[in-house]
């Protein structure tokens, strides 16, 4: 089958024929009808996060189930679904009580190393990040990975369910509980921040304020539910947010994950604000926080955010009726549908910052 192979750190993807096997235990075979690309994937190909190569990456999937595992019992052949980068056990006290985004056991979901891999290319092994592995024509996935979704949505719009939408709208709607009247701070509005202001427009924020270097952002932002957008080259955005939001918000996401922005959400919470982490830093590259002024004096609550503390097969229903119902805009996440022999002039944009997401359609 066709894949998007990364065969060295920090470089471009190959596109090449490598080999699946059959599904085993509670595996299931998808064909993947679209596959997003998300700038997550883009962080993990430097040498710092030491992913095993060769190596084929992409978490946000959606597609028809085509073979099943001899132990699966949630899907059958034909079904539409959506699949996550969240790898849970399902009997582990985290996973019991719900959280299953905090699975204490997430290695059950792949195969060992010692045995036959899912993908190979000449015998060899290469490695699926994530336990998805959705830059291929099929992926091979264990069943706590996936959801069944509705047969009408389109499979573009499906597939940024997986990652894209739970992680933002989940960060506004599970990880800081959004409460009607609040309001909104979002630092960066690729995909996954535009996805925290559907959220927060969801949960009722009163304002909702965009931050983003490109103007050209704002009219997006503002479809997505944005009430203010500030445009953050050249100015003190910090002043800039104080203003607009009578002295900071209940809530700040930083969405990109530099040590800058990091800092700066800090100064845009209000007293007794929040501050959630979403964007992806790289290891070693620590922020400062002034314990005294920043969290007690201030009050500050910080928090890491993964995956919008979700739990799949609760949340990813819940956004698919919601996007068939309009109320939440998943198609204007999609800038342009590709190729996957497109793949890399398609990250070039997204590292520019210049569109909210590609998806990949065709093999």
């Amino acid at each position: 089958m066709k894949a998007a192979v990364l065969n060295s750190y920090s470089s471009q993807f190959d596109v090449e024929d490598i080999e699946i096997d059959a599904p085993r235990g509670r595996e299931v075979m998808v064909q993947v009808r679209a596959s997003g690309l998300c700038h997550s994937d883009l962080h993990l190909t430097a040498a710092e996060f030491e992913i095993p190569l060769p190596a084929v990456f992409g978490h946000e999937l959606a597609g028809v189930v085509a073979e099943l595992g001899p132990d699966c019992r949630e899907f059958s052949p034909g079904d539409h679904v959506v699949a996550a980068l969240i790898q849970s056990c399902g009997h582990c006290a985290p996973c019991t009580g719900g959280q299953t985004y905090r699975c204490a056991h997430p290695e059950e979901t792949v195969r060992p190393q010692d045995g036959v891999q899912r993908l190979s290319r000449g015998r060899a092994p290469v490695f699926g990040v994530f336990g998805t592995a959705a830059f291929a024509e099929y992926a091979l996935v264990h069943e706590n990975q996936l959801v069944k979704v509705p047969d009408e949505i389109p499979f573009p719009q499906a597939c940024v369910l997986g990652c894209s939408t739970i992680t933002g709208a989940g960060a506004a709607l599970n990880t800081a509980a959004v409460r009607a009247g609040e309001s909104v701070v979002v630092l960066g509005t690729g995909g996954v921040g535009l996805n925290v202001i559907s959220g927060a427009r969801l949960a009722g924020a009163v304002q909702i304020i965009a931050v983003d270097l490109q103007a050209s952002k704002e009219a997006l932002a503002r479809r997505f539910g944005a009430t203010d957008f500030i445009h953050a080259e050249n100015i003190d955005v910090t002043e800039a947010v104080r203003a607009v939001s009578n002295g900071g918000a209940d809530h700040v996401f930083e969405v990109i994950g530099l040590k800058a922005t990091s800092e700066l959400a800090l100064k845009l919470a209000r007293q007794g604000g929040g501050v959630y982490m979403i964007g992806v830093h790289r290891p070693g590259r620590p922020i400062q926080i002034d314990v005294t002024p920043e969290l007690i004096d201030r009050q500050l609550t910080v928090k890491g955010v993964f995956m919008g503390s979700t739990n799949i097969r609760r949340d990813i229903p819940m956004y698919a009726r919601l996007y068939l119902q309009g109320r939440l805009n998943l198609d204007d996440l999609i800038s342009k549908q590709i190729s996957i022999s497109e793949i890399n002039a398609a990250y070039d944009e997204l590292r520019n910052g210049t569109i909210a997401r590609s998806v990949i359609t065709s093999f």
